[in-house]
């Protein structure tokens, strides 16, 4: 069985070509970063528009990479939720577009939970049950993962996601879009103890997030207290220590978070995906507190952290499981917990 899979949830025109045995034929990826870059943030109107521009020529680039033809698919799958809901609606409408024309069966896939499913993916042997740590710019979620369809919300976060503090963030320091990369580059300079940021909900036996007062925190550290607004700090240590200490703050919430997940549950499992989950502090935090627990670390290479379409790679589970899509699938901006 060959599988198309399409993502298009924010800033990126994704196309991918898997089998049922999850080996990767092509992964291929467009981003939007030089276009959304001058706006300090992704668009979602610019972003709807790029994906209509750079759908069709990421689907031939894949189907080249993979060397097969349109004929040769035997499912189409699609991330139809969460996401900007212009952006998810061109790649849903193509794949409905796909499904008829080939004649096969369609496959919906929730965006966030095939962030967890990348890991599966990546290891190539099963990881359910696990606890499932999604974190990306729009989300920042744990799940109980029984089993590779089926996903239980433990907590969320209720402002920000650490990938949009991120971004703020790096806004309030200057150093550009998008702030994941960028405020750990500027971070591998600086003392991730200079600052003494809060780390919210880290006494609450909640599973829940919250990272908008950190980036309060930050921002009044630069600025003074009570005042929001000014120029960045120049480059230099000050500079990097917050950013380093921010980082840090993060960093200990997510990780604490993630073992109190595992230690709740009595799971011995843990599977990381998002943009964020990139960040090699963080991987090294989550490797160590892993350690710890006798816990399985799964956290899938770089390229299948950030925005991609192999991920959509679950749709072999529900596609196995006759959980197919009708071809009135719709987008759905908002994450909806089973």
């Amino acid at each position: 069985m060959l599988f198309l899979g399409i993502e298009t949830s924010c800033d990126e025109t994704a196309v991918a070509v898997f089998d049922d045995a999850l080996r990767i034929h092509a992964n291929v990826i467009a981003s939007q970063t030089d276009i959304h870059r001058r706006f300090g943030g992704v668009v979602p109107e610019v972003a709807a528009r790029a994906h209509l521009q750079r759908l069709l020529p990421v689907l031939d680039d894949a189907l080249n990479q993979a060397k097969v033809s349109l004929a040769q698919i035997d499912c189409v799958a699609v991330h139809s939720t969460p996401g900007l809901v212009g952006a998810l609606l061109v790649g849903v409408s193509a794949a409905k577009m796909l499904a008829l024309a080939l004649d096969v069966p369609l496959v919906s896939v929730n965006h966030i939970e095939a962030h967890i499913y990348a890991c599966r993916v990546a290891a190539q042997r099963d990881i359910f049950p696990c606890i499932g740590l999604v974190v990306s710019g729009g989300h920042t979620s744990l799940f109980h993962c029984p089993a590779p369809v089926r996903f239980e919300l433990l907590g969320a976060t209720t402002d920000d996601a650490a990938g949009e503090a991120f971004d703020k963030v790096a806004h309030i320091l200057g150093l550009g879009f998008p702030g994941g990369p960028a405020i750990e580059r500027e971070a591998a300079q600086g003392n991730p103890r200079a600052y003494a940021f809060p780390r919210s909900f880290m006494q609450h036996d909640r599973l829940d997030f919250s990272f908008s007062g950190l980036k309060t925190a930050v921002l009044y550290a630069v600025h003074g207290q009570g005042v929001s607004t000014g120029p960045p700090p120049p480059p230099g240590q000050r500079r990097a220590d917050l950013a380093a200490s921010f980082q840090q703050a993060v960093i200990d919430v997510l990780v604490a978070k993630a073992q109190r997940a595992l230690r709740k549950t009595g799971l011995t499992r843990l599977a990381v995906g998002g943009g964020v989950a990139a960040n090699r502090a963080l991987r090294a935090a989550l490797a160590d507190m892993a350690q710890r627990e006798n816990a399985e670390l799964f956290i899938p290479p770089l390229a299948l952290c950030t925005d991609n379409a192999a991920m959509a790679a679950q749709a072999v589970e529900k596609w196995r499981l006759g959980l197919l899509a009708s071809l009135d699938l719709d987008a759905v901006p908002s994450y909806r917990p089973a």
